[in-house]
C-alpha cells in the first residue's frame, strides 16, 4: 500500500477603508457696478449735500446685496462638493480577490494522502503579510468618509458620515467586520476566508491549519512554504514526515503511526503491536484452533470440504522465516511473509503457550518443536503470532486455499492465479465476518483470550468493524503482480461465472476465464 501526499494553498483578499476629502470652496468674485444715466440723471437735480446722502445710502445697499451674494454661492459650492464626494463614494469598487492555486497529488507507498513525492500532503497556510495566499490586507487611509447613503452589511443599518471599511463585495462599520470563529471584530491589517467568512489569521490557522495527529502540533511548512504531511489512504491519519524516521513507531497490523504518549506493545521479533489491535491478538497455537475450524467450516459451505488434517501452528518470525528457506518449492510470497503452507517434512519450533506481558514487550515466550511428516501433499500451515484475529482469520483463509488447490492436483499454477485466487477466498472470508457482525461460537470457546471475551459480550467492537474494513481495503488495493492483479482478475471471474466454474477453468487451463 501507499501513503497519499496532498497540498493545500489558501486566498487573499483585500479590505480598503473609506475616506472623504473636502476641499476649500474656490474663491468668488464680483466686479464693481459701473455707473448708469439714470443715476447721472439725479446727480443734475439735487445738490451736493443731498449726493453725498444719496451715495452713502446706495453703497451702503450695495454692500448688503454683494454680502448676501458671497453667502448663496458659498452654500452653493458646499452642496456641489457634497454631491460629488456621495456620487465618487458610490462608485468605488471592490477589490479584486486574490487568485487561488491549488496543487496536489496521491500517491501511497506504506502512507504518503513523501515531500513533493508519493505519501505526502502539502498545505499552504497564510502568511504573516498582506500579500500571500491565505490573508486579506488594507492600507488605512487617513481621512474619513462621508457615506450617508450605504447600509453596513454586518448590521444592515446607515453607515452615515464617518469611516467604514470595503471588502468581500459590501462596505462594513469597522466594528460589524467580524471574525466568523471567535466573532470579535477584525482590527487587523490582514485577515484570511474559509468559504465566505473573515476570520482572524490566528483563528483561521487554529482552525483549518492541519495539525499532526501523532504529536498534536501544527505541521511546519517546507522550503517552498507549503504544508507537507503523510496520510493514510484508509485511516486518513496525517502526520509529519519526520515521524517516519525518528522512531515512531507503527502498528505492524494496522499499520496506524502511534500518538505521542499513546502505549503499544512491542513483541520479541521487534514488531510493535499498538493496544486496539492487542486486544483481539492471537497468541498461541492453542488459542488459533477454534479459528481454524471456523475456516474449515466456511470453506465446507462453499463444497470445498478439506479432508485430510493438517496441522496449524502458530510461530515467531524467525520460525516462519526459516520455514520458508526449507522448502523445495520456491512459492510466490509477500516481502513479509505472515503466513505459509508447507508441503515438506522439516522441524518447525511452535508457540506452546500465550507468553506474559511486562510494561509493554512480551516475555517468556514458551515454544516448542513440532515435527512435520508428510502423508500428504500439505504438511502444516503457519501462522505468525501476534495479529489480530480478522487478519489472523483472512491469512489463515489464504493458506487454506493454497492447500485445498494442492490436495486437489492444482500444481503448476502461474502466480497471479494462484496467489490470486487465494486472496478471492480470504476476501470472501473477511467479508462474512464484517456481515456477519460477531465472531462464531467457536471462536467463543477458547478461554483466556481477547476474542473469546468480545465473543461472549455478543458483538464486536466498533474498532474490530472498522479494522475488518482495512483489511478488505488491504487486499482490494494491494499493487503488486501476483496479490493485487490477481485478486482482481479472480474476483472478476468469480462474479461473473461463479467460484466453481472459475475454479474447474484454472484447472483445466491454468488461468482465469475472461
Amino acid at each position: 500500500m501507499g501513503w497519499l501526499t496532498k497540498f493545500f494553498r489558501g486566498s487573499t483578499h483585500n479590505i480598503s477603508e473609506g475616506q472623504y476629502h473636502s476641499r476649500p470652496a474656490e474663491e468668488t468674485s464680483w466686479n464693481e457696478p459701473s455707473s448708469s444715466p439714470v443715476v447721472t440723471d439725479f446727480l443734475s437735480e439735487f445738490n451736493n449735500e443731498d449726493i453725498d446722502r444719496a451715495i452713502a445710502l446706495s453703497l451702503s445697499e450695495e454692500e448688503q446685496r454683494k454680502a448676501k451674494t458671497i453667502d448663496k454661492d458659498v452654500h452653493l459650492e458646499d452642496d456641489e462638493l457634497l454631491a460629488r464626494a456621495i456620487q465618487e463614494s458610490l462608485n468605488i469598487e471592490s477589490p479584486p480577490r486574490g487568485k487561488v492555486r491549488a496543487s496536489g497529488g496521491n500517491t501511497y507507498h506504506q502512507p504518503r494522502e513523501p515531500g513533493t513525492a508519493n505519501g505526502g500532503n502539502t498545505y499552504q497556510p497564510p502568511r504573516e503579510n498582506g500579500t500571500t495566499n491565505g490573508g486579506n490586507a488594507y492600507q488605512p487611509l487617513p481621512f474619513m468618509f462621508s457615506s450617508g447613503f450605504r447600509a453596513c452589511a454586518g448590521c444592515h443599518r446607515e453607515i452615515g458620515h464617518g469611516r467604514f471599511l470595503s471588502c468581500m463585495g459590501a462596505v462594513w462599520h469597522p466594528e460589524c467586520f467580524r471574525c466568523h470563529a471567535c466573532s470579535q471584530p477584525i482590527y487587523d491589517y490582514e485577515f484570511s476566508m474559509s468559504g465566505n467568512h473573515p476570520y482572524h489569521k490566528t483563528c483561521y490557522k487554529e482552525q483549518f491549519h492541519p495539525k499532526c495527529d501523532v504529536c498534536k502540533q501544527f505541521i511546519p511548512t517546507n522550503m517552498n512554504g507549503l504544508i507537507e504531511y503523510r496520510a493514510h489512504p484508509f485511516w486518513l491519519q496525517k502526520y509529519c514526515p519526520s515521524h517516519e524516521v525518528d522512531g515512531t513507531p507503527r502498528c505492524c497490523s494496522c499499520e496506524r503511526m502511534e500518538p505521542r504518549e499513546s502505549r503499544y506493545v512491542l513483541l520479541d521479533d521487534g514488531r510493535k503491536l499498538c493496544l486496539e489491535c492487542l486486544d483481539s491478538a492471537v497468541m498461541d497455537t492453542s488459542e488459533c484452533q477454534p479459528l481454524y475450524l471456523e475456516i474449515q467450516e466456511f470453506y465446507e459451505g462453499l463444497n470445498m470440504r478439506v479432508e485430510q488434517q493438517v496441522p496449524l501452528l502458530l510461530v515467531e518470525r524467525q520460525a516462519l522465516n526459516e520455514a520458508m528457506e526449507g522448502e523445495k518449492a520456491r512459492h510466490h510470497h509477500l516481502p513479509e511473509t505472515r503466513g505459509l503452507c508447507l508441503s515438506e517434512e522439516q522441524t518447525v519450533s511452535t508457540i506452546l503457550r500465550r507468553p506474559r506481558m511486562t510494561g509493554n514487550k512480551i516475555m517468556e515466550m514458551i515454544t516448542e518443536p513440532y515435527r512435520l511428516t508428510r502423508r500428504c501433499e500439505v504438511t502444516a500451515i503457519l501462522i505468525l503470532y501476534g495479529l489480530p484475529r480478522l487478519l489472523t482469520g483472512s491469512i489463515l483463509a489464504h493458506e487454506m486455499m493454497h492447500a485445498w488447490l494442492r490436495l486437489r492436483g492444482y500444481r503448476t499454477l502461474s502466480p497471479d492465479v494462484e496467489e490470486g485466487i487465494c486472496q478471492v477466498l480470504a476476501h470472501m472470508w473477511i467479508e462474512s465476518e464484517i456481515m456477519a457482525g460477531s465472531g462464531s461460537s467457536a471462536a467463543s470457546s477458547s478461554s483466556g483470550s481477547s476474542s473469546s471475551a468480545s465473543s461472549k459480550k455478543g458483538g464486536r467492537s466498533q474498532f474490530e468493524r472498522k479494522l475488518g474494513d482495512f483489511f478488505k481495503h488491504q487486499i482490494e488495493s494491494d499493487t503488486s503482480m501476483a496479490y493485487g492483479e490477481g485478486f482482481r482478475a479472480g474476483n472478476r471471474a468469480v462474479m461473473q461465472y461463479g467460484l466453481k466454474r472459475t475454479l474447474e477453468h484454472i484447472r483445466l487451463t491454468g488461468a482465469f476465464p475472461f
